[in-house]
């Protein structure tokens, strides 16, 4: 079993995701427009047309799928959580994706973490980005 991240964007998807490609590695493996469908026409919602429907992307050693979805608020509650094994791989991420976002805790040293911040990037999605510290066993 796998368990994938699907996110809806309000109009942006393509945007991020080449966002994310530059910044974060990813890379995009499928994409597929609104007018792409079969019927389009018949489908599409008004100024969806060249907007995303779907795209199923490779980042950190998991894929995230999306689409641009009409009214989409963006996610609140949930975050995705980049790992990283440096703190200036740590710093690197953070300063890329709260560029033009909004700062929740400041990238810092916590007693879990060498490195952690939380923050939603500019297309709206929650990030936690952590250099995380060994923890003793349960």
């Amino acid at each position: 079993m796998k368990l994938n991240t699907y996110i809806n964007f309000n109009g942006q998807c393509e945007e991020a995701l080449r966002y994310y490609e530059q910044h974060l590695g990813a890379k995009v493996l499928h994409i597929m427009k609104w007018n792409q469908m079969p019927e389009a026409e018949k489908h599409t919602p008004p100024g969806m047309a060249d907007k995303v429907l779907h795209v199923r992307v490779a980042m950190a050693d998991t894929y995230i799928m999306a689409a641009d979805v009409p009214q989409a608020e963006p996610m609140r509650s949930a975050y995705l959580t980049l790992s990283v094994d440096s703190n200036e791989e740590a710093e690197r991420l953070y300063k890329a994706l709260s560029d033009g976002g909004q700062i929740f805790m400041a990238m810092n040293e916590t007693f879990f973490a060498y490195r952690f911040g939380q923050l939603r990037d500019k297309f709206g999605i929650n990030w936690m980005i952590i250099r995380e510290r060994p923890m003793p066993n349960a």
